[in-house]
């Protein structure tokens, strides 16, 4: 069974997680970014949200975090919880 490491950021709107992920490719932190503007509580971790395996978590978040490129901010990603900017750590 495949397994991931993924972190995010999750916020409210589009335009917000656009700006912010404008700033993680000038080179902000992104641990910092998301103890500041994560409405999730993974944003006390840094976004973190460990490993996992495909289904635990929402499909359009597994589409990225299973399917897109490693060590990669991928997003806005619209789900039901609002958007997400997410990097996925690893797979294995």
């Amino acid at each position: 069974m495949p397994r991931a490491c993924a972190r995010h950021i999750l916020v409210k709107s589009k335009q917000e997680a656009e700006e912010i992920k404008q700033q993680l490719a000038k080179g902000a932190d992104f641990s910092q970014l998301a103890k500041k503007h994560s409405t999730c509580n993974s944003a006390k971790n840094g976004g973190s949200l460990g490993e996992f395996a495909p289904g635990k978590m929402l499909k359009a978040f597994d589409n990225v975090v299973f399917k897109k490129p490693v060590l990669t901010v991928h997003g806005p990603v619209k789900t039901k919880f609002g958007f997400h900017l997410i990097e996925t750590i690893y797979r294995t």
